[in-house]
């Protein structure tokens, strides 16, 4: 008997694009890795703190979740993120990015 049940096991090449900037409230390091996986959403990395977050544009607008997900000290400190991450998350799955 198996002791756990595979949903699936896929492998691809991604792209990953990492991005470093300073703001008025600290420093940020990303890596966003944009797959076929996830319905599209880019996997959006903390590269200082490991926290990590399937993020689309409508999850980009809800800041007390990035306040969260991210452990940012403020709300202002997630308002820099969603412009950030509005500016620079596909608002479209990768598939149809790819058409454009």
């Amino acid at each position: 008997m198996s002791l756990y049940e595979r949903l699936y096991d896929e492998a691809e090449q991604v792209k990953v694009r990492f991005v470093g900037f300073v703001s008025e409230h600290g420093r940020y390091d990303f890596g966003i890795v944009y797959t076929n996986m996830f319905f599209g959403k880019p996997l959006v990395v903390c590269m200082q703190t490991g926290r990590s977050s399937l993020l689309s544009q409508d999850d980009v607008e809800n800041l007390e979740y990035l306040q969260k997900v991210y452990n940012l000290r403020s709300k202002e400190e997630a308002e820099e993120l969603a412009v950030f991450f509005s500016n620079n998350l596909p608002g479209l799955t990768l598939e149809a990015e790819a058409e454009h």
